[in-house]
Protein backbone atom coordinates (compact mmCIF):
# COMPACT_ATOMS: atom_id res chain seq x y z
CA UNK A 1 0.00 0.00 0.00
CA UNK A 2 1.07 2.73 -0.55
CA UNK A 3 1.64 6.36 1.94
CA UNK A 4 -0.89 8.57 0.35
CA UNK A 5 -3.10 9.55 -2.65
CA UNK A 6 -1.08 10.36 -5.93
CA UNK A 7 -0.70 14.08 -6.08
CA UNK A 8 -1.16 14.72 -9.81
CA UNK A 9 -3.80 13.79 -12.13
CA UNK A 10 -2.64 9.37 -12.41
CA UNK A 11 -4.68 7.23 -14.84
CA UNK A 12 -4.52 3.36 -13.94
CA UNK A 13 -4.98 0.72 -16.22
CA UNK A 14 -7.25 -2.57 -15.73
CA UNK A 15 -5.41 -5.53 -15.25
CA UNK A 16 -4.13 -5.09 -11.87
CA UNK A 17 -7.04 -7.19 -9.78
CA UNK A 18 -5.97 -9.93 -7.44
CA UNK A 19 -8.00 -12.44 -5.51
CA UNK A 20 -9.28 -11.16 -2.11
CA UNK A 21 -8.03 -11.80 1.22
CA UNK A 22 -9.40 -15.35 2.90
CA UNK A 23 -11.86 -14.53 6.05
CA UNK A 24 -13.65 -11.56 4.59
CA UNK A 25 -16.48 -13.45 2.42
CA UNK A 26 -17.83 -17.08 2.00
CA UNK A 27 -15.13 -17.27 -0.81
CA UNK A 28 -12.63 -15.29 -2.82
CA UNK A 29 -12.85 -12.81 -4.92
CA UNK A 30 -11.23 -10.32 -7.52
CA UNK A 31 -9.83 -6.78 -5.96
CA UNK A 32 -8.63 -4.11 -8.10
CA UNK A 33 -7.71 -1.14 -5.84
CA UNK A 34 -7.55 2.19 -7.66
CA UNK A 35 -6.84 4.73 -4.68
CA UNK A 36 -4.69 3.15 -1.93
CA UNK A 37 -3.35 5.47 0.83
CA UNK A 38 -2.52 5.35 4.88
CA UNK A 39 -3.18 9.00 5.39
CA UNK A 40 -5.95 9.96 7.54
CA UNK A 41 -9.02 11.79 5.63
CA UNK A 42 -8.12 10.45 1.96
CA UNK A 43 -9.61 7.80 0.49
CA UNK A 44 -9.16 4.24 -0.75
CA UNK A 45 -11.35 3.31 -4.17
CA UNK A 46 -11.47 0.10 -5.36
CA UNK A 47 -13.33 -2.49 -8.01
CA UNK A 48 -14.88 -6.09 -6.98
CA UNK A 49 -15.97 -8.57 -8.90
CA UNK A 50 -17.75 -11.23 -7.00
CA UNK A 51 -19.07 -14.92 -8.22
CA UNK A 52 -22.96 -15.66 -8.10
CA UNK A 53 -23.79 -16.09 -4.03
CA UNK A 54 -20.13 -14.88 -3.19
CA UNK A 55 -20.89 -12.37 -0.07
CA UNK A 56 -18.63 -10.50 2.23
CA UNK A 57 -18.82 -11.33 5.77
CA UNK A 58 -20.38 -8.40 8.27
CA UNK A 59 -18.00 -5.34 8.38
CA UNK A 60 -17.69 -1.31 9.09
CA UNK A 61 -15.91 1.29 7.63
CA UNK A 62 -14.70 4.20 9.72
CA UNK A 63 -15.55 6.71 7.16
CA UNK A 64 -19.09 4.95 5.70
CA UNK A 65 -18.57 3.48 1.93
CA UNK A 66 -20.25 4.01 -1.15
CA UNK A 67 -20.80 1.50 -3.61
CA UNK A 68 -21.85 2.54 -7.28
CA UNK A 69 -23.23 -0.83 -8.92
CA UNK A 70 -21.17 -1.78 -12.19
CA UNK A 71 -22.76 -4.69 -13.44
CA UNK A 72 -25.03 -7.59 -12.30
CA UNK A 73 -27.19 -8.10 -9.41
CA UNK A 74 -26.01 -7.92 -5.94
CA UNK A 75 -27.86 -7.66 -2.88
CA UNK A 76 -26.67 -5.37 0.19
CA UNK A 77 -27.65 -5.33 3.69
CA UNK A 78 -27.21 -3.48 7.19
CA UNK A 79 -27.80 -5.40 10.37
CA UNK A 80 -31.11 -5.45 11.55
CA UNK A 81 -32.87 -4.39 7.98
CA UNK A 82 -34.08 -6.97 5.36
CA UNK A 83 -31.64 -7.52 2.65
CA UNK A 84 -32.15 -5.28 -0.72
CA UNK A 85 -31.44 -5.73 -4.16
CA UNK A 86 -29.33 -3.60 -6.17
CA UNK A 87 -29.08 -3.43 -9.84
CA UNK A 88 -26.37 -1.99 -12.39
CA UNK A 89 -25.91 2.14 -11.79
CA UNK A 90 -27.32 1.95 -8.72
CA UNK A 91 -25.72 3.80 -5.76
CA UNK A 92 -25.38 2.53 -1.77
CA UNK A 93 -24.29 4.82 0.79
CA UNK A 94 -23.32 3.16 4.51
CA UNK A 95 -22.89 5.19 7.50
CA UNK A 96 -20.06 5.72 9.40
CA UNK A 97 -19.43 2.69 11.41
CA UNK A 98 -22.96 0.96 9.97
CA UNK A 99 -22.47 -2.90 10.49
CA UNK A 100 -23.15 -3.79 6.91
CA UNK A 101 -22.31 -6.64 4.23
CA UNK A 102 -22.71 -6.96 0.45
CA UNK A 103 -22.29 -9.62 -2.62
CA UNK A 104 -24.01 -11.31 -5.63
CA UNK A 105 -26.93 -12.63 -5.92
CA UNK A 106 -26.94 -16.52 -6.05
CA UNK A 107 -27.50 -16.54 -10.03
CA UNK A 108 -25.93 -13.29 -11.23
CA UNK A 109 -22.23 -12.26 -10.97
CA UNK A 110 -21.49 -8.60 -9.36
CA UNK A 111 -19.35 -5.68 -9.94
CA UNK A 112 -18.94 -2.39 -8.04
CA UNK A 113 -16.92 0.38 -7.21
CA UNK A 114 -16.00 1.37 -3.68
CA UNK A 115 -15.40 4.25 -1.86
CA UNK A 116 -14.31 4.51 1.79
CA UNK A 117 -12.03 6.94 3.68
CA UNK A 118 -9.20 6.28 5.85
CA UNK A 119 -8.93 7.29 9.47
CA UNK A 120 -6.94 5.89 12.55
CA UNK A 121 -4.94 3.95 10.97
CA UNK A 122 -7.85 1.21 9.20
CA UNK A 123 -10.78 1.48 6.30
CA UNK A 124 -12.48 -0.76 7.16
CA UNK A 125 -13.20 -3.48 10.08
CA UNK A 126 -14.37 -6.91 9.55
CA UNK A 127 -16.35 -8.70 12.03
CA UNK A 128 -16.78 -12.25 12.11
CA UNK A 129 -20.11 -13.39 12.60
CA UNK A 130 -20.46 -15.68 10.00
CA UNK A 131 -22.40 -15.24 6.32
CA UNK A 132 -24.47 -13.14 5.60
CA UNK A 133 -28.36 -14.83 5.27
CA UNK A 134 -30.08 -13.01 2.96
Amino acid sequence: MSTGNPKTMTVRRPGGAVRSPEGIANRSFWVEMLLESEIDGENTAMRATLDPGTVTHWHRHPRGQLLYVLSGVGLVQRKGEPAEEVRTGDAVWFAADELHWHGASADSPFSYLSIQGFVNGRFVDWHDNGEPQP
